[in-house]
C-alpha cells in the first residue's frame, strides 16, 4: 500500500457527530495548533467538547488532544476515535488501535508507514507534513511548529472547515506579533491544498455550520475560578503551585492586576503570596481571614491531605476560609495530569475528630465562577472552611458555558460580625462562642474595630463560650453540639440540588455532581429513547437539604 491512500468502507455521512484525537509529543508546540481546530468549531456554531491529556513530566512523553463534536450537546468523553491526527510513533500503535472501523487516520507521509500499522478496515490519509515544512521554512525549530499548522489546513480542507474561520482566529492568536500572520498563512494553505489534491474533500466525516452556541462562551474553569474570587471581594490568596489547580492562582493574579489596583495611587487592593508549602499557604489564609481579609487558597487533594490539621483548626476554631481543591488523580501523587473526583469524602471529613466541611459542586465554568464568590459568603457567614470541589476536567479545559455576570448591587454576606457601636452596648452579653440566636453561629470581631473592647482569645482547643480554656467534658460536648447546629443551619443556606424532571416517574433514580453531568444527561436520554424514563437529581453542595433525601427515599 503506497502512502496517501484511503481504503476500508464508510458509506454513511456523519455530520457534526464524531470524536477526533490529535495525538502528540509534549513540547512540539502543538498545543496551540489543536486549540485552532476546537474553536473552528465553536465558531462554526457547533457545540464541542476540547479534552487536553498530558503527561506529568515538563517534555518527551505523548500529549493527546481530543475534541467531541456533538450537535445534539453530548459533550461528555465517549469510547472510540473517528479521527485520529497521528504524528507520535511513541502511541501510534495504540492510537491506531483507539479508531473505530471505518475511520480515518490521518499522519505524516514524509517517511513511508511500516506494515504493521495499516488497518484495511479504516482510511488511512497520509500527508508529507515534514517534508512540505522543511521544502518552505528554513529553520529547524519553525519547520517542527508549521509542521503543526500544516497538519491542521489538510483537516480543514478534509472536514469542510471554512478556511477563513481559521484564519481569523490566527490573526487573534497572533493580534500583538502580525509578522506571524503571513507564515502561518502559508503553513495552512500547504495543508490544505495537499488534502485538495490528493483526497476527495471533505470526507464522510464533516462539519456543516449551525446557529447552536447562541451566546455561550469557551472558558476554562479555573480562569473562571480566579476571576469569581476578585468579584467575591476575595483580596488575600495564599498559595502552592500543584497540578492542576496553579492556575486558579495565576488568574487571580492576572485578573486581580486589572480590576483591584487604586487608580488615583496605583497601589494594589490585594495581595497574593507563592508560600514554601500547603501548610503555609492554608496557615496564612487562616491568619487573613481571622483578621477580616476575605481570603482563600487553591490546592488539589495531595495538597489538602497535608493542610488537614491546619483546616481542623479553622472549623474548631471558626475562622473563615475559601479553599478550592481542584481534584486530580490519586491516591499519593496518582497521576497529577489526569481527572478524577476522589476526594469528596477527604474533603468533606478533612482533618481528625467530629469534623464536617461545606461543599460546592460546580459543573460549568459558569458555575466555577459564581460558587467562588458564594464560597466567600459562605465562609464569612458560617465562620468555617468552604472547600469547592472542581477537578482538572473542568479547571483546565475549556467548556462551552453561559456568559459570566454580575450584579452590581449584590452586597457581601459577612455574617455576624460586631460593629464599634455594638461593642459599646451596655447590656452586651458577648462570647466569641456563644450562640444568641439559636442558628449555632456566635458572633466575631475584627481586631481593630475597637480601641479596648472586642478582644478575644481564638482557640484550637476546648473552650467555653466565652473562649476560657476548659477540659470540662460537658462544656466541650455544649460546643460541638453547637457546632453541630450550624451545620444543619447549612442546610438552608447552600444551593439546592437541580431536578431534572417535574415529578418522579421512573422506578430509579440517577444522581450526579460535577463533570459527570455531561456523561449524565447523555445517558438520560439513552434511558428515554429506550422508553425507560429515569429520574435525576444533580447534587450543587454538603451538607443535604432534605430535597436529596426524599430523593433517595423515592426510589427502589
Amino acid at each position: 500500500m503506497s502512502d496517501g491512500s484511503m481504503n476500508g468502507s464508510q458509506d454513511k455521512v456523519k455530520v457534526n457527530d464524531f470524536v477526533i484525537r490529535f495525538a502528540n509529543v509534549n513540547g512540539t508546540g502543538s498545543a496551540s495548533a489543536n486549540g485552532l481546530f476546537a474553536k473552528a468549531i465553536f465558531r462554526s456554531g457547533v457545540p464541542m467538547s476540547p479534552k487536553n491529556i498530558f503527561p506529568s513530566n515538563i517534555q518527551g512523553l505523548p500529549t493527546w488532544y481530543e475534541v467531541r463534536v456533538s450537535e445534539k450537546g453530548y459533550l461528555g468523553r465517549r469510547a472510540g476515535i473517528d479521527v485520529l491526527v497521528g504524528v507520535n510513533p511513541q502511541s501510534f500503535k495504540d492510537d491506531l488501535a483507539s479508531l473505530v472501523p471505518g475511520g480515518y487516520m490521518i499522519y505524516d507521509s514524509s517517511r513511508p508507514l511500516h506494515e504493521e500499522y495499516i488497518r484495511k478496515d479504516i482510511h488511512m490519509i497520509g500527508i508529507p507534513m515534514m517534508v512540505l515544512s522543511m521544502e518552505h521554512f528554513e529553520l529547524p525549530r519553525l519547520q517542527q511548529l508549521f509542521k503543526n499548522v500544516i497538519y491542521m489546513g489538510a483537516i480543514v480542507a478534509l472536514l469542510n472547515i471554512d478556511v477563513e474561520i481559521v484564519k481569523k482566529l490566527i490573526e487573534e492568536q497572533f493580534a500583538s506579533k502580525p509578522k506571524l500572520w503571513p507564515p502561518n498563512f502559508k503553513a495552512l494553505q500547504l495543508g490544505y491544498d495537499y488534502a485538495k489534491s490528493h483526497f476527495p474533500c471533505p470526507i464522510n466525516i464533516r462539519i456543516e455550520k449551525r446557529d447552536l452556541i447562541g451566546d455561550n462562551i469557551l472558558l476554562e474553569g479555573n480562569e473562571a475560578t480566579g476571576l469569581g474570587a476578585i468579584y467575591g471581594g476575595g483580596t488575600f490568596c495564599a498559595w502552592y503551585p500543584i497540578t492542576p489547580s496553579t492556575s486558579v492562582a495565576k488568574a487571580y493574579d492576572k485578573y486581580a492586576h486589572k480590576l483591584l489596583i487604586d487608580k488615583e495611587s496605583g497601589k494594589h487592593k490585594f495581595a497574593i503570596v507563592q508560600a514554601e508549602d500547603e501548610l503555609a499557604a492554608i496557615g496564612m489564609v487562616i491568619g487573613a481571614g481571622w483578621n477580616g481579609a476575605r481570603a482563600f487558597t487553591s490546592t488539589s487533594g495531595a495538597g489538602v491531605s497535608l493542610m488537614n490539621e491546619f483546616i481542623g483548626l479553622a472549623y474548631f476554631a471558626e475562622i473563615p476560609v475559601f479553599l478550592v481543591n481542584v481534584q486530580r488523580g490519586g491516591p499519593s501523587t496518582g497521576m497529577p495530569t489526569r481527572t478524577q473526583q476522589g476526594d469528596v469524602l477527604s474533603s468533606a471529613y478533612a482533618s481528625h475528630g467530629d469534623t464536617k466541611h461545606i461543599l460546592l459542586f460546580p459543573s460549568t465554568p459558569n458555575e466555577c465562577f459564581e460558587m467562588s464568590a458564594l464560597g466567600l459568603d459562605l465562609a464569612e457567614r458560617f465562620q468555617t472552611p468552604i472547600i469547592m470541589l472542581s477537578d482538572l476536567d473542568l479547571g483546565m479545559n475549556e467548556h462551552i458555558t453561559k456568559p459570566l455576570s454580575w450584579d452590581k448591587n449584590r452586597k457581601y454576606d459577612r455574617g455576624k460580625v460586631l460593629t464599634a457601636d455594638d461593642l459599646e452596648k451596655p447590656d452586651l452579653d458577648w462570647g466569641r462562642y456563644l450562640d444568641v440566636d439559636g442558628d449555632g453561629i456566635p458572633y466575631r470581631t475584627i481586631p481593630g474595630t475597637h480601641p479596648t473592647k472586642g478582644g478575644y482569645f481564638t482557640r484550637g482547643t476546648s473552650k467555653d463560650e466565652y473562649a476560657r480554656y476548659t477540659e470540662k467534658g460537658e462544656v466541650y460536648q455544649r460546643n460541638v453540639d453547637r457546632l453541630t447546629v450550624k451545620w444543619n443551619t447549612a442546610k438552608t443556606a447552600v444551593p439546592k440540588a437541580e431536578f431534572y424532571q417535574s415529578k418522579n416517574q421512573g422506578k430509579a433514580g440517577l444522581i450526579f455532581f460535577g463533570t459527570t453531568t455531561y456523561s449524565a444527561l447523555e445517558a438520560m436520554d439513552e434511558y428515554a429513547s429506550k422508553e425507560t424514563p429515569i429520574d435525576a437529581m444533580r447534587i450543587k453542595a454538603f451538607p443535604f437539604g432534605e430535597e436529596v433525601e426524599d430523593f433517595i427515599e423515592s426510589y427502589e
